[in-house]
C-alpha cells in the first residue's frame, strides 16, 4: 500500500497566502481596494469599538462612533505613514479623538437643554424661578472655577466626577499614568474647593 504524499515545505511562492498585516492592508485601502478594507475592518473593528465603548459608555453611540472611525480610515488611508506608528495605534488614535469629541458634544447638548428648560420655566411661580436662577449661578461659578484648573486637572475632574469614570479609566482616556491622574484630581479638587469657598 502506497504511503500518503507528505506535504511539501512552503516555498517562496507561498508567501502570497500569508495573512497580510494591518499596515499592508491599509496600503491597499489607500489605493481604493475594497476587499482589503473588508479584511482591515475585520482586524480593527473590535479594538476600535472596545476603546470607544470605554469612553462613550452608551452601546448604541459607541457603535456609531466606531463606524465613523472606520469610514474615516477608508477616507484617510492615503495619509497613513508607518512613521506614525502601527496601523492599529493610528486607528486607535482616531477612535480616541472621535470618542472624546462625542462625549464633549453630548455634554454641550445637555447644557443647551438645561438652558432651554430654564427659559421655558420663566413663567413658573417665583420660588421655582429663584431656585433655577440660583442653580444657574452655581453652575456658572463651577464653570469659572473649572476654567482656572490646568487642562489635565480639568479633564480628569470632568471625566471622574461628571461622567463617573474610574481613576484607571480616566488614565486610559487621557493616556496618562494612573499616579499622575490621581495627583491631578486631588490638586484639582483642592483648587475647586478653594475657588468655590467650600469649607473643608
Amino acid at each position: 500500500m502506497d504511503e500518503p504524499a507528505r506535504p511539501t515545505p512552503f516555498g517562496p511562492d507561498d508567501r502570497e497566502y500569508a495573512e497580510p498585516t494591518a499596515e499592508q492592508l491599509l496600503a491597499e485601502v489607500a489605493k481604493g481596494d475594497e476587499r482589503a478594507f473588508e479584511r482591515l475592518y475585520g482586524l480593527l473593528a473590535g479594538p476600535i469599538f472596545g476603546l470607544v465603548r470605554r469612553i462613550v459608555r452608551d452601546a448604541a453611540q459607541s457603535e456609531e462612533v466606531a463606524q465613523e472611525v472606520l469610514v474615516e480610515l477608508w477616507r484617510t488611508a492615503p495619509r497613513y505613514s508607518a512613521a506614525k506608528g502601527s496601523a492599529l495605534n493610528w486607528a486607535l488614535t482616531l477612535a480616541h479623538r472621535r470618542a472624546v469629541d462625542r462625549v464633549r458634544s453630548a455634554r454641550a447638548s445637555t447644557e443647551r437643554e438645561r438652558k432651554a428648560t430654564f427659559e421655558a420655566g420663566r413663567d413658573r411661580p417665583f420660588d421655582e424661578v429663584t431656585e433655577a436662577v440660583t442653580g444657574r449661578l452655581e453652575r456658572r461659578q463651577v464653570r469659572r472655577c473649572l476654567a482656572q484648573l490646568t487642562e489635565l486637572q480639568r479633564e480628569s475632574v470632568l471625566l471622574a466626577y461628571y461622567q463617573g469614570y474610574t481613576y484607571r479609566e480616566v488614565a486610559e482616556v487621557l493616556s496618562a499614568p494612573l499616579g499622575t491622574v490621581k495627583t491631578r484630581l486631588r490638586d484639582g479638587l483642592i483648587r475647586l474647593r478653594d475657588c468655590l469657598g467650600v469649607l473643608a
